[in-house]
């Protein structure tokens, strides 16, 4: 019996056989960083005793103001709503993350649930990123802080946006990462579009794909 593949949505397009280094001959670089882990975290934010057991387990404070993230070792968590936070990590320490929530946080109201299958996550830079989003979204993103995210629209979709690694990361939904990616391109096609490798550690950057 063959054992099943796990693919990421951005697989057609072959980006890793394309993705070289960053330099300066391209105004955008962008790379789906593929296959990462997403956790659906909800409970609430002002029982002491429930963002406690999870800072226990992820390992770094939870984001509770509205709008911002927390990134630490490997894991970011994210603010989606007064309720609800998104927990990303590398798909190896999803078993280790969502095992250890749901135990921790037994008799306690919340709700912990894999959605990694549903997401994935575009790295975005070079010196005419922003001109890309800006292209793309009604959003503001030269007004997007360090340590704040945004739900904003994206063409005729919608994105989850924060800044890193000097640039962007979008986390976007499975179903739509094609048409997202084929917007991508066409919007960055005046600047010179690169497929930038992927480290090891997940970042667009200098390094060789994984």
């Amino acid at each position: 019996m063959a054992e099943p593949l796990m693919q990421s949505p951005l697989s057609a397009f072959d980006l890793g056989v394309q993705a070289r280094a960053i330099d300066d001959s391209r105004g955008v670089w962008a790379s789906e960083i593929p296959l990462l882990a997403y956790i659906s975290l909800r409970g609430d934010a002002g029982d002491a005793a429930f963002v406690e057991k999870v800072v226990s387990v992820i390992g770094m404070p939870l984001p509770v103001a509205p709008c911002t993230f927390a990134a630490s070792n490997g894991v970011t968590a994210l603010w989606m709503s007064p309720d609800e936070w998104m927990i990303v990590c590398r798909r190896e320490r999803l078993s280790e993350l969502t095992s250890g929530l749901k135990s921790i946080l037994q008799g306690i109201r919340s709700q912990v649930a894999d959605n990694s299958g549903g997401y994935t996550q575009v790295s975005l830079q070079g010196r005419n990123a922003l001109d890309v989003l800006q292209h793309a979204s009604v959003y503001d993103f030269a007004a997007l802080q360090p340590g704040r995210v945004v739900g904003t629209t994206f063409g005729k979709s919608s994105v989850y946006a924060y800044r890193a690694d000097n640039g962007f990361r979008l986390i976007m939904r499975r179903s739509f990462a094609d048409y997202i990616w084929r917007y991508l391109v066409r919007a960055a096609a005046p600047y010179g579009l690169g497929i930038a490798a992927i480290e090891a550690t997940g970042h667009a950057g200098q390094g060789v794909a994984e």
